[in-house]
């Protein structure tokens, strides 16, 4: 343990409420007596650090009469240390170069308090790597736009491409929060136009205009319970609930996923069955297809007839490529 992380673990003891010992001190920080006595001159030295020993309880504590004491700077123990650069990757991942020129200095510091506690930097990131499947661009000057507009709580005017009718509409929106979502970012904003709350994926927005004025505040319960209801990113009421009926062999994956937070899972014989509140399909398709024969939609019946019609017409155009299929899935 060089002396950053000491010193520390050392501040932290002499804030406790019952003042340590000497020996209690040597214990903790696994040092000798010369180096703790060492760290605590030179924390009253170089630091200002109100040390005093209390004779009563034969531990040292700060002054009880100081004002209260930090550590100047930056301190942080190795854990917290790896902790931050893997935050940090986390950060250049979710937007890549967004936060660089402010998060720099801050990482230039970690690096070098990680070396003098004899771990190498570069070790972190090659052995703590975060990936992002299907990720879509966004643009970093209009995101920095949109982010400034939710958190300074003011109105913009965007230029939104929808992906359902392929055509762009100009909006006077009230920003409430930004969702980061399966890897991609959406704005939950209250709609003029609508005159409801509507969700924007942030790569749909092609121009970003700030307002100078106060966005609409929506209360957090009200958002809470328009985004929490149903599953995925699509918010409202449910208005239905999907049963769906898992292999034994899906389920071992299935069972230990949250795919809502008032899901109800449970075992049928050798099948796991799972219930899920919906208010719009779309998402909940894709998630359904993508276990092909390994699930069954049992409920609702609508829901089940899509899925049924989709899965006939990969099978047509499978069938019109190769001619025809193969035949034990003809079989099936």
């Amino acid at each position: 343990m060089n002396r950053a992380e000491r010193i520390f673990r050392l501040h932290r003891c002499l804030k406790s409420r019952q003042p340590p010992s000497l020996a209690k001190l040597m214990d903790e920080l696994e040092a000798s007596r010369a180096t703790i006595n060492r760290d605590l001159e030179y924390m009253r030295l170089h630091m200002g650090a109100p040390i005093t020993y209390d004779r009563d309880t034969n531990g040292y504590r700060y002054a009880a009469d100081a004002p209260e004491f930090e550590l100047p700077g930056l301190w942080f123990n190795q854990s917290e240390l790896h902790a931050l650069l893997a935050c940090e990757q986390l950060l250049e991942e979710v937007q890549p170069g967004l936060l660089s020129p402010y998060i720099g200095p801050l990482r230039a510091r970690i690096r070098k308090l990680l070396e003098q506690g004899g771990t190498s930097a570069e070790a972190v990131g090659t052995r703590v790597l975060l990936r992002s499947v299907a990720r879509r661009d966004v643009n970093s000057e209009r995101f920095g736009t949109v982010a400034g507009a939710a958190v300074g709580q003011r109105q913009l005017r965007i230029d939104y491409m929808g992906r359902a009718r392929e055509r762009s509409t100009t909006r006077t929106v009230h920003p409430q929060r930004l969702v980061r979502y399966r890897d991609n970012w959406y704005l939950v904003a209250w709609c003029e136009s609508a005159a409801d709350l509507r969700i924007f994926s942030l790569d749909r927005i092609t121009a970003a205009r700030p307002l100078q004025v106060k966005a609409k505040d929506v209360p957090a319960a009200e958002l809470d319970r328009q985004l929490g209801a149903s599953f995925g990113i699509f918010a409202g009421t449910a208005r239905a609930w999907t049963v769906l009926r898992f292999t034994a062999h899906a389920a071992r994956w299935v069972q230990a996923e949250t795919w809502h937070t008032d899901q109800i899972g449970q075992w049928r014989g050798d099948a796991y069955e799972l219930q899920v509140p919906y208010s719009d399909p779309r998402e909940l398709l894709m998630d359904i297809l993508k276990y092909g024969p390994e699930v069954e939609v049992v409920a609702p019946e609508e829901l089940r007839s899509e899925i049924a019609r989709r899965l006939l017409a990969a099978a047509a155009r499978y069938r019109s490529a190769a001619g025809s299929l193969p035949e034990s899935a003809a079989d099936e």
